[in-house]
Order: C-alpha cells, then structure tokens, then sequence
C-alpha cells in the first residue's frame, strides 16, 4: 500500500532530470534513439550520422534517393519526433 508521501519512479525521474536542467539532453537522446522505430529499418540502415544541435536534426543519408523523399515530407517527420518527445525537441531538419 502507497503512503501519501510516496511517489512513482518515473515521476522521481522525471523530477530529478527537470532538477539538474537534462531535460533538453535527454530528449535529444530520446529522439536519436527511436529513430530507427520511427522511420522503419530501410531508412535507419541507411543513416550513417544522426545527432542533434540547436534544435536542429542533422542527418547523413547514404542514398539520395531516400534522401530527396525525406526532404519532401521533412515537416511531417519533425511533428512525429517531438510529438513522441512530447515538446518541441527538434524545429528543422539539415542534411549532411
């Protein structure tokens, strides 16, 4: 039984990341992490270089193919990530 004072662990968490100012650091993280969830193997099997600076999601893609395609519908992947961040992570897409 849960005493009045007690807390969930991903509320614990979740404050102690908000208390030593991560919160922008870890949902970077987060978003370079599921992007192979999110984008489906093909395209992550062909993301050589993924990381995030300054709200700005750089990426290195191997085919230019796919590369164009994702250039098309840049937007709609910016809304999936920080929607799955639940804020507003990431506001452009560059390609390397």
């Amino acid at each position: 039984m849960r005493k009045p004072n007690d807390i969930i662990v991903k509320d614990a968490i979740s404050k102690m990341i908000d208390v030593y100012r991560i919160r922008k650091k870890f949902d970077e993280t987060a978003i370079v992490a599921i992007w192979p969830e999110i984008m489906g193997t093909a395209i992550a099997n062909r993301t050589t270089q993924i990381y995030i600076h300054d709200k700005k999601l750089f990426l290195r893609i191997e085919s230019s193919v796919i590369k164009n395609e994702l250039l098309m519908v840049k937007q709609g992947i910016i809304k999936r990530l920080n929607d799955h961040a639940g804020s507003e992570v990431i506001t452009e897409m560059i390609f390397l």
